[in-house]
């Protein structure tokens, strides 16, 4: 007799962040239960609707907000952005380009020019 294998399964919070979309924008079917593997990878394979919109339009979990303004997280907090934010906000705050955000990105490429550095000295040594 063989024993039946338990689907391996994660809350909500953990297969949103695995999707790069914001929790709180999810369906609620999709935040009242746990998440299989399989349907993690079915939701990655072949996005339904909501999925390609909040993707699309968002709102956006602050990660993908980071990576859009192309700045850190930390320099979203320094910015004043605490709340997930809709391509629409991102994209005005890219026009608008405050000083916050030029800064956080000059930063963020300082950091990049010191990681590439680095890893060109430890390669050459």
């Amino acid at each position: 007799m063989t024993a039946q294998k338990t689907p391996q399964t994660m809350k909500p919070a953990t297969a949103a962040k695995k999707l790069g979309v914001y929790l709180e924008a999810t369906p609620e079917e999709f935040r009242a239960g746990a998440v299989s593997r399989d349907e993690l990878n079915a939701l990655q394979a072949d996005p339904p609707e909501w999925l390609r919109d909040l993707r699309r339009n968002g709102p956006h979990p602050r990660p993908v907000v980071a990576a859009k303004l192309g700045v850190s997280i930390g320099g979203l907090a320094r910015g004043g952005v605490t709340e997930a934010l809709t391509t629409e906000q991102i994209e005005a705050l890219k026009t608008d380009n405050p000083d916050w955000l030029r800064r956080e990105r000059d930063t963020q490429a300082e950091v990049r020019r010191e990681a590439a550095r680095v890893k060109t000295e430890a390669t050459d040594s």
